[in-house]
This record gives C-alpha cells, structure tokens and sequence, in this order.
C-alpha cells in the first residue's frame, strides 16, 4: 500500500484563529464550529503551504498508508464532524465540479439516514468559490485576436539587463493577445458544465505543450475551450471519469489533445478515446504532437 504525506490538526491545539485557510492554495482548510477542519483529503498536497502560518502549532504533516482515494471512506471522517462539516465537504466538491465524488458522498449519507443538508447555494467552500477555480467566461479577448501583433521589449528587461551576468538588451518580442477563452483549465477544477462548452472545440493538452511549444495560443488554443493536466503525474482515472461526464452533458463539436512526444504523455490520448467511447457519442479527435524541441509535427 503507497504512503503520501497529508496535514493533520490538532482539535485541541487549534483556537480558530483562521490564520491557515489563506495559506491553503487548495481551498482544503476552513473554520467550522471554532475549529480549523481539513474537509477533503482530495485537495490537500500535503506540502504543508498552511503549518507556518498557524500560531498554535495544531497542524502537522504526517505521512501515512494511503488506499486509492474513496469517498465513502472520507465521509466516515466527515460525518463524525458533524452537519456543518457535511455541508462544506459537499459544497466543496461541488465547487471543484467534482460530481461523482459528490454522488458517492451523497449516497453514504442516505445509507446512514443522514439528512441531506441543502445544496442550493450557487457557490461552493461554504458560501464563497475557492478563488483558483470560480468559473469566469474570458470570450471577449477573442474579439482581440484580428489585432496585428506589436513589437514591444520585453517586460522587465530594464531591471534584468544589470543582474548579474546579463549583458544589453534583450531583444524585441512580439506580444500575442490570450486565446483563452475561460478560467480554471486544469482538468481537476473545471466544472462540468460550463457556458464555454456550449458547442465547443475543446483543446486538452498536456501541461507541458504550452512551455514548449512557443506558438500554442495561435496554433492550438485558437477558438476552443481548454483542460490541461498531467497523465504521468495525476490520477488519470479520475481524468476519464471527469472527461466522460463533460462530453456526456455538453455538446462538443471536435476534441483535441495536445500531448509531447515522450511516452508517458500517450496516456491522456488513451484518456480521451475512452472517454469519448463512455460518453456514448461520437465526437471527432485529432492528435497533435509537440517534440521537445517545441515543435509542432
């Protein structure tokens, strides 16, 4: 069985103070009944963002066996915290678009008889959206994209001319407005409806594609929706899941996966085709692949 390193607090340390929840990037942490509670395991990294920032000393990290994810066995811990915890794990993953997670969490909840706590709040995390991934439409800067690119110096270069080693100027680029047209696009976060994939050509890319290739804005991201993610890094079972649901309850006109040309990138291809295959529809794909090198093939 693998181990992974997750936070852990001390119920008895801990005064609410809240000093921690700004310092936890994955919205994990919140202030409920006085306490701080890590109310998903999903979201924490366990790199500890949050412990220096806590005056008690009630947050550690502990590294401990760890089956693959269940939801059913998180919500045994939610559910001894009470109702309020119950309903801002709920809102949380339905904040992160998370639906299968929620279904499960749900279900667990009428297996033991407990109440259903209501849901309707459009927002997630317990009244606000976790920051890094409330939905924002960015369709208007496609409107800029007939503007001919201007040649401008690159920002900073002033201030980077005198560091050390760093002789003259750096030479003159040439700005290209965003082609992106919505925001969260790591695949985790983005919901699973959205305006944006209204009769949508989706663009899912490895995270690597965009650092590589210098053109990816013009040549891969013009006019389509994005997802990125990892396939050698993260779960891309959770990847499939999460792509089926979108092609399931969205109409999407034509997908397109951007992957490297190192192997292990193969995998988000696979994702995708099974997805399509699960989703029941049938929704054209093209491949497109990026050499190391940045090249488009």
């Amino acid at each position: 069985m693998a181990k992974r390193k997750i936070i852990q607090i001390s119920e008895k340390k801990c005064n609410g103070c809240g000093l921690c929840i700004p310092n936890c990037p994955e919205g994990a942490l919140q202030i409920i009944d006085g306490k701080a509670r890590l109310i998903s395991d999903l979201f924490c990294d366990g790199l500890g963002a949050c412990i220096g920032h806590c005056p008690q000393g009630a947050i550690k990290v502990v590294e401990r066996e760890a089956e693959p994810y269940s939801e059913a066995k998180v919500m045994e811990n939610i559910i001894r915290q009470g109702p309020n915890t119950i309903k801002a794990h709920l809102l949380h993953l339905k904040g992160h678009g998370e639906t299968g997670y929620l279904q499960e969490a749900v279900q667990t909840l009428r297996k033991k008889n407990i109440a259903l706590p209501d849901l309707t709040e459009e927002e997630g995390c317990m009244g606000h959206q976790c920051p890094g991934s409330a939905y924002r439409d960015l369709s208007p800067a496609q409107a800029k994209t007939s503007q001919k690119p201007q040649k401008a110096q690159a920002k900073g270069a002033e201030g980077i001319k005198s560091a050390k080693g760093m002789k003259g100027k750096l030479p003159a680029v040439e700005e290209q407005e965003s082609q992106l047209r919505q925001w969260p696009v790591q695949l985790s976060l983005l919901p699973v409806q959205a305006p944006v994939f209204n009769n949508a050509h989706l663009l899912i890319s490895a995270d690597c594609v965009a650092y590589a290739n210098p053109n990816f804005h013009a040549k891969l991201l013009y006019g389509k929706a994005l997802a990125i993610g990892c396939p050698k890094l993260d779960d891309i079972g959770r990847y499939t899941e999460k792509l089926t649901q979108i092609f399931r309850q969205n109409s999407i006109k034509s997908i397109t996966v951007a992957i490297m040309e190192v192997p292990c990138c193969a995998g988000l291809h696979f994702a995708v085709q099974q997805a399509i295959k699960d989703s029941g529809k049938d929704i054209p794909l093209i491949k497109e692949i990026v050499s190391i090198d940045g090249t488009l093939r």
